[in-house]
């Protein structure tokens, strides 16, 4: 069994605090008892498993990461709207399509969170994470320009997620 002692008493401080205020809107309540069970919830998770994290977390950038999280809110509200015209509007045809999305990150919590968030948006699929060869596999619903469709992924992804956690100086 580890040792306690060789633990940070705050591994993941922005993941608490996250947490927390997750485990708040899910209960829809500030009461004080939901902040007491948030807070220990928020610390016990984080503390137990930091053995389980390859690396630490850091946030170089936090107005940019705040910026990049409204940013992917907008586009699945915009994608959810546009598979549901591609699908229940009028009869269009489909042009689905795998793309090799090229990695520049290198950290494997940047790199998930790339592959979630392309996930997480309607009509795009993370479908294999290719480390050695340095890309990932995404499906799109509709793609008309695959080149058009990569270097948007890209620029509107990738690059804030290396600005926000890879970058040594932020």
């Amino acid at each position: 069994m580890s040792s306690l002692a060789g633990k940070k008493l705050f591994p993941h401080k922005l993941l608490s605090a996250f947490m927390l205020g997750l485990w708040l809107l899910m209960n829809n309540t500030i009461a004080p008892g939901h902040w007491v069970l948030g807070f220990l919830l928020a610390w016990a998770i984080p503390f137990f498993t930091q053995s389980f994290w390859p690396q630490s977390m850091v946030l170089n950038r936090p107005l940019l990461a705040l910026r990049f999280l409204l940013l992917v809110l907008w586009d699945i509200l915009i994608a959810n709207v546009q598979v549901a015209i591609l699908i229940i509007g009028p009869r269009q045809k489909l042009s689905p399509a795998f793309m090799r999305i090229p990695l520049d990150l290198k950290q494997d919590f940047t790199i998930t969170l790339l592959a979630n968030t392309i996930s997480l948006t309607p009509g795009t699929v993370t479908v294999d994470l290719q480390m050695e060869e340095g890309y990932l596999l995404v499906h799109g619903l509709n793609v008309d320009d695959i080149d058009q469709a990569i270097a948007g992924i890209k620029q509107r992804y990738e690059q804030p997620l290396k600005e926000i956690f890879e970058c040594s100086n932020p």
